[in-house]
């Protein structure tokens, strides 16, 4: 069996798979799931080589940690064998960012996970914040933690990237650990690219989630509220129609376009159930054995050119 790269993480000396285990799903927020099958999920994804699983007291409120905490016990292993990482500022009853809301937030979390401390702690989605108290209030909250051993890392995430520079622009080196984006590296939009350099001149790791652009690059297409345009959402559909034509599926080539840029440390995907898990692992398998179906991948570009990087609003999902 292969076993899934391991990757480097920014300064941080943690190694992460290059397929990360998003367990928002856990928190019921795509539909149902029981204790059984996320158990069976996160055992499944152990074994076979995933050791990063990332969750947030907003997922579900509060349900995906919960379930996330009950699924890692059932591993029984050392706890050294797998990293974890949640997040902080948002809720089910909306953002607080302020120091004294992260800091109970922490101990809230690591009681649902059952842990006695977690490997990365982000703030997020912070554009729904103010920028500058992210810089003043809520990293240094976030460095006590640290001190205190709550936390080994800090990181902040977001969908506009304009956040990130804004922030690590303002903090001293080293403050910010690792970052996570999500839907800006995927076929229909690749804009994360540019800002590769700038992270590794920081010393910051980075995370890169929703592959499939939150269900854009599916068979299935995307959920009802998803933020895209018109001509988007057309254009995904006719690219994930000329893949059916090929006897290709457009998630699993999604999902190898974004693991084959080694400068990001994982991809995080959404799962909630074994058949999910042992895809996501296979995609990433065969990439390593086979590499990437570049004609496939080039033909679905051009259906898609004419929409390239075309992003949305960062609007509060309805999740």
């Amino acid at each position: 069996m292969t076993t899934l790269d391991l990757r480097p993480l920014g300064n941080t000396g943690l190694k992460l798979s290059s397929v990360g285990f998003g367990a928002s799903p856990l928190g019921n927020v795509f539909g149902p799931v029981s204790d059984h099958d996320a158990i069976a999920s996160v055992r499944e994804a152990f074994r076979l080589g995933i050791n990063f699983f990332d969750t947030s007291p907003y997922y579900g409120g509060t349900l995906s940690e919960k379930v996330l905490g009950k699924a890692l016990k059932a591993l029984g292993v050392p706890r050294n064998e797998y990293i974890v990482s949640t997040k902080c500022g948002r809720y089910a009853e909306g953002f607080d960012f302020s120091a004294e809301r992260v800091t109970k937030s922490i101990d809230e979390s690591l009681e649902r996970l059952q842990l006695d401390y977690v490997d990365i702690l982000q703030c997020h989605d912070i554009e729904f914040g103010s920028l500058d108290q992210i810089v003043n209030e809520t990293i240094p909250a976030l460095q006590k933690l640290k001190e205190a051993g709550k936390i080994r890392f800090i990181g902040i995430t977001g969908l506009p990237l304009g956040v990130f520079t804004y922030v690590l622009d303002r903090v001293p080196p080293g403050t910010v650990d690792v970052i996570l984006s999500y839907c800006h590296y995927s076929i229909n939009d690749s804009t994360l690219e540019d800002l590769l350099p700038y992270l590794k001149s920081k010393g910051v790791g980075v995370i890169s989630a929703s592959p499939l652009a939150m269900g854009l690059l599916t068979e299935s297409g995307p959920p009802e509220w998803h933020p895209a345009s018109p001509e988007l959402k057309a254009a995904c559909q006719a690219a994930a129609a000329h893949c059916i034509e090929k006897g290709r599926n457009i998630s699993k080539l999604a999902m190898q376009y974004s693991l084959s840029n080694k400068d990001i440390s994982s991809i995080l995907v959404g799962m909630n159930s074994v058949k999910q898990v042992e895809e996501n692992v296979a995609a990433a398998n065969e990439l390593a054995t086979f590499g990437k179906d570049a004609k496939t991948v080039s033909e679905i570009e051009e259906i898609l050119k004419p929409v390239k990087n075309q992003t949305w609003l960062s609007g509060i999902q309805q999740i």
